[in-house]
């Protein structure tokens, strides 16, 4: 798969379209309500890429993924909706070999609902699965599974404090080797 193949995911270009089978998930969604409305947990306003809020907290390699691509940070906050401010960005399975990048977003009002876009950046249909699983024992998990050449998601769950992101990209459904398998819980501040 050629690099610059997978710099031409339609999220990254800032082109939100629904993946074939996918629906439109809140396109008009306004960002100045959604960047008044977010405020980090105890220690004042966030910064802002592309009109979209950025946590305090959120670590250097996803600043830097906004700072880079202010317009898949707008796209795929849409798809969450509004009152969402991104957590979490990162590009897999490496920023040098990118085959799909992951955003995680998370409201700041109790219960802290969070949303997950799994975007993929091959310029091709690949066979993704998006969970996103609260922190908490029984909880039920909000799950997106198909093939997509756009994106996975967006998957949603009340209570997102420290949930659970899994994202899992195959050639095909039927295929053995994955080309990521990635699970990790964003930051809890």
């Amino acid at each position: 798969m050629a690099v610059g193949a997978a710099a031409v995911g339609l999220l990254t270009a800032g082109v939100a379209a629904p993946a074939s089978g996918q629906e439109s998930a809140g396109r008009s969604v306004a960002v100045a309500a959604a960047a008044k409305d977010a405020r980090q947990i105890g220690t004042g306003p966030l910064a802002t890429v592309g009109g979209v809020p950025v946590s305090a907290t959120a670590d250097s390699a996803t600043r830097a993924i906004a700072q880079a691509s202010p317009e898949a940070v707008t796209a795929t906050s849409n798809l969450c909706g509004s009152g969402y401010y991104l957590i979490y960005a990162e590009q897999l399975p490496t920023p040098e070999q990118r085959l799909g990048t992951i955003f995680s977003y998370r409201k700041n009002v109790a219960p802290w609902n969070a949303c997950a876009i799994f975007d993929n950046n091959t310029g091709s249909a690949k066979w993704m699965k998006l969970k996103l699983c609260p922190n908490a024992t029984g909880a039920t998990c909000d799950v997106d599974e198909g093939l997509f050449s756009q994106y996975a998601g967006p998957v949603r769950v009340a209570d997102g404090m420290c949930a659970r992101v899994t994202a899992l990209m195959k050639n095909s459904s039927s295929s053995t080797t994955y080309l990521i398998n990635r699970q990790f819980s964003p930051s809890c501040n």
